[in-house]
């Protein structure tokens, strides 16, 4: 046997681009894109992406390995262009909508951009990031997506070619660019709004080919679902399912904008059956008004930081089934999932609620996680209390940062695992559940606190729409716990004080975790995926001084 080799009808590389033509053939004519009035079926999407590739490499001049840029919301042209830049040999880069020029600009740059696909909404934001380029710097070419836009907010230059106008002129036939090899780059996602040293996150063909199917298998994907977009499909190119769906032939709703009334409708019109989210999602449906629980059981797979057991109880009692997940754009999707045991289902709902807020075990994609002592790289103990730092290896991971070798080396060791810099426990029965971010832990007095076991006791009070904590100065303590707060807009709100809140935390949390401060706020700072942005917290918790030792 050992005379047997690879060969090149057995090593194809993977890619999830070909998911597209299979689904071509056998979904042709079922609905691939709706958004408002417009649906396509995946044999127009397979054959608009063609058109599309084609004029990227020929009318735009994009060669194998360019990087192509797009600002754009979830509309069906953000879908295709997940396919269409890399069918023509180019690296995908989506960009978060909600960044100023300035950092735009500073992306653009990094990642050596060569043509930029951007929504009629958001050209004014980036001609400010191009106008920020340095004197004598090539700028990318820009190509407007002019589709559902107004026709008074239009003025196009005579030689401007539109996303429609590239599709039109495209070749239908166009032998689409294979990767020479699985490890070729497909994506760059940049992580945060850094500027002084962006974290561009490279993947590979193979990496997200592995990742597409993980996520279909672990969620239990069936064929053909309706599939609502209200995650951004810049957040690590919306966890995979962008390709996901072709692989299952199902429809992709596409959504310009996100809030509850439009959700529901959504829903209700289009019999959606499955969606994904951060947990912010899962808070703002649940407290919408609602007259009568979802007609059908929707699917909500939600990720980033656990959702409260209170959150999760509101979110299934209208009708969704929420299964809860944890990843990094470094891992492209969910790889560690709360893979839910029959038995649990006797058990009361807050029980059931408390396990399902756990993250759980490994993805099958996933090859190992582990929980370890950041100093030492032992594993901790599995008693549910040891804290330590989340670490991963497998076939989704990041081939590293674009031109950021030290921020690689360190989070990519030499021993083989991949450090999050999350914080976690391992139960007994060998179910994960994050803690923390390390750099959120917040250290009173010796002991550490988890802002996250601080925030789900505050989502439980009644009054209470949206909490973060973070650390506040003490001159006694070093720091100590401080909560921001939103509050619901219901007469309950009214007698929610700050005296009151911490009297709530006092009773159900050690006295070292009780917040110290509480301040209430309209609503809480959120990143574009819906994540409460704890640093400008942290920065207004600091700019409140130091917590007088005289205060209890």
């Amino acid at each position: 046997m050992d005379q047997l080799k690879p060969n090149q009808s057995n090593s194809c590389p993977l890619t999830p681009i070909t998911f597209l033509e299979r689904a071509a053939t056998v979904y042709g004519d079922c609905p691939s894109l709706v958004h408002n009035s417009t649906v396509y079926t995946w044999s127009q999407t397979h054959r608009r992406c063609l058109q599309l590739a084609s004029s990227i490499a020929t009318v735009c001049g994009v060669k194998r390995g360019h990087v192509v840029s797009v600002v754009a919301p979830n509309t069906p042209a953000m879908y295709e262009l997940h396919f269409a830049v890399p069918m023509s040999g180019a690296i995908l880069n989506a960009i978060n909508t909600r960044l100023d020029s300035h950092t735009l600009s500073v992306l653009l740059r990094h990642g050596e951009s060569k043509l930029v696909f951007v929504d009629h909404q958001f050209k004014p934001l980036v001609q400010d990031a191009l106008a920020l380029f340095p004197p004598n710097t090539q700028t990318p070419k820009v190509v407007l997506i002019t589709n559902d836009a107004p026709a008074h907010t239009l003025t196009l230059s005579s030689d401007q070619k539109t996303y429609e106008d590239l599709i039109t002129s495209g070749n239908s036939k166009f032998n689409w660019v294979r990767p020479r090899n699985e490890w070729d780059p497909i994506t760059l996602n940049y992580t945060s709004g850094t500027t002084s040293a962006p974290k561009g996150v490279v993947h590979s063909h193979r990496a997200l080919f592995v990742m597409t199917l993980d996520a279909l298998i672990d969620w239990s994907v069936p064929k053909q679902p309706v599939y609502l977009w209200t995650l951004p499909m810049f957040h690590s190119n919306g966890w995979c399912f962008t390709w996901g769906m072709a692989a299952v032939g199902g429809t992709n709703v596409c959504l310009r904008k996100v809030d509850p009334r439009t959700v529901y409708a959504a829903i209700r019109d289009n019999q959606v059956t499955h969606m994904c989210g951060a947990p912010v999602i899962l808070n703002m449906l649940s407290n919408f008004s609602m007259k009568e629980p979802l007609k059908n059981p929707v699917h909500f797979l939600t990720g980033g930081a656990p959702p409260p057991a209170a959150v999760l109880l509101r979110t299934e009692s209208l009708g969704f089934v929420v299964s809860h997940g944890y990843g990094l754009t470094e891992v492209a999707g969910v790889v560690v999932s709360c893979a839910w045991k029959r038995e649990w289902n006797r058990l009361p709902a807050t029980d059931r609620a408390r396990l399902k807020a756990r993250q759980g075990v490994r993805t099958l994609g996933l090859t190992e996680v582990d929980v370890v002592d950041p100093v030492t790289g032992s594993s901790v103990n599995r008693d549910g209390s040891t804290l330590g730092e989340i670490v991963l290896r497998g076939g989704s991971l990041m081939l590293g940062y674009l031109k950021n070798p030290e921020a690689t080396s360190h989070c990519m060791r030499d021993n083989g695992w991949f450090y999050t810099g999350d914080v976690g426990v391992i139960h007994a029965d060998g179910y994960l559940e994050i803690k923390d971010r390390s750099k959120d832990v917040i250290i009173t007095g010796g002991e550490n606190v988890s802002s996250v076991e601080v925030e789900s006791v505050l989502y439980s009070h009644p009054a209470v729409n949206e909490a973060a904590v973070v650390a506040r100065p003490d001159e006694f303590w070093g720091e100590t716990p401080c909560a921001f707060v939103s509050l619901k807009k219901a007469a309950v709100a009214a007698a929610a004080g700050e005296k009151e809140v911490i009297e709530f935390c006092r009773g159900r949390l050690p006295h070292y975790m009780v917040p110290k401060t509480v301040v209430f706020k309209e609503e809480l700072p959120k990143t574009a995926t819906g994540k409460i942005q704890k640093t400008r917290l942290r920065e207004s918790a600091k700019a409140l001084g130091s917590l007088p030792a005289s205060r209890l």
